[in-house]
């Protein structure tokens, strides 16, 4: 990740989530228990996959992954965007912006593979189930797991290593909450078309890419389903998919809507709260979705607070 020193900027500071003094009160008590509910609901989901036998199984390990990225993915965004939000001034260190970048591109890219991951997974599952346990061994599993985290931390070093070699030498205000590129190559001096070609060629490649296995796997899970004779096994079939399409959806509709829009001067309201959505909501509503949406987590979870009550 090389950031260079050629920048007259030591430092970058934070338009922020908004300038109504009115509304920071109520902003900062959301958030904090957004930010709580995302700390307690993964880190409850990988204990609960970790301490129970019966989801020792790859959509539980898949799982279990998705909530540490996202307990990382909350963390790199939501301490500091509660601080700021108490501030006048929401200064960050330029090295500190180059870190945030690299954290969150990574995360989020191997949030999208992983995701891509769990619908092949769904996939071997319904279309393949005498054939699953030998389809999706533990050691594909890691490896599925270990090539997302590999991707999108490859090419986050590749992004903020162009960002951060642009010369910004203008205001240091970036529009935002946190160091993103879209708004980071609005304050460059520099000529930004290499690095608006590197974000596109990424989001391309990462998201549609990634997006084209999910719709591909589902295409046959669909096609699966339609085929069974039972009633209540296409419902079952369908039920197990329906939390993972509803992740899906939110994801990479927000993040589609940031990447791959042309350019403007400003980033505006709309960015802001659709970055809302995929960096703080989402780590939030993945393992709620799960966990609501699935009957044996939920079987599980009810135990549990049973046995908590003796």
């Amino acid at each position: 990740m090389a950031v260079t020193n050629t920048t007259q900027v030591s430092f970058f500071q934070f338009s922020g989530l908004t300038k109504d003094g009115r509304l920071v009160p109520f902003l900062f008590i959301f958030f904090t228990l957004v930010y709580a509910v995302t700390l307690v609901g993964n880190t409850g989901m990988i204990t609960l996959v970790q301490l129970t036998s019966s989801f020792h199984t790859p959509m539980y390990y898949f799982l279990s992954y998705l909530s540490a990225v996202d307990l990382c993915y909350s963390s790199v965004i939501m301490p500091k965007m509660l601080c700021d939000l108490w501030s006048d001034r929401k200064p960050i260190s330029y090295k500190g912006c180059a870190v945030q970048l690299f954290f969150f591109a990574g995360l989020a890219v191997t949030e999208a593979l992983l995701l891509s991951g769990m619908s092949y997974d769904r996939y071997a599952a319904i279309c393949h189930p005498l054939h699953y346990n030998s389809i999706m061994t533990r050691k594909k599993c890691w490896g599925l797991v270990i090539l997302a985290t590999c991707i999108g931390f490859l090419q986050s070093s590749v992004q903020t290593s162009c960002v951060f070699s642009l010369h910004y030498c203008g205001s240091n205000v970036i529009d935002h909450f946190y160091c993103d590129i879209p708004p980071l190559l609005k304050l460059s001096c520099s000529r930004t078309f290499p690095c608006d070609t590197v974000t596109v060629f990424f989001t391309c490649s990462c998201g549609i890419g990634s997006m084209v296995t999910v719709l591909s796997s589902y295409s046959l899970i669909v096609a699966s389903i339609l085929r069974m004779n039972s009633a209540e096994g296409r419902q079952k079939a369908f039920s197990t998919c329906s939390s993972h399409i509803t992740c899906i959806s939110i994801f990479y509709g927000t993040v589609f809507f940031i990447y791959l829009r042309p350019p403007t001067a400003a980033f505006d309201k709309r960015d802001k709260v659709a970055s809302v959505f995929y960096s703080v909501m989402i780590p939030m509503l993945n393992p709620l979705i799960y966990s609501l949406r699935n009957q044996e987590v939920r079987k599980v979870l009810r135990k549990a607070i049973h046995k908590s009550h003796q």
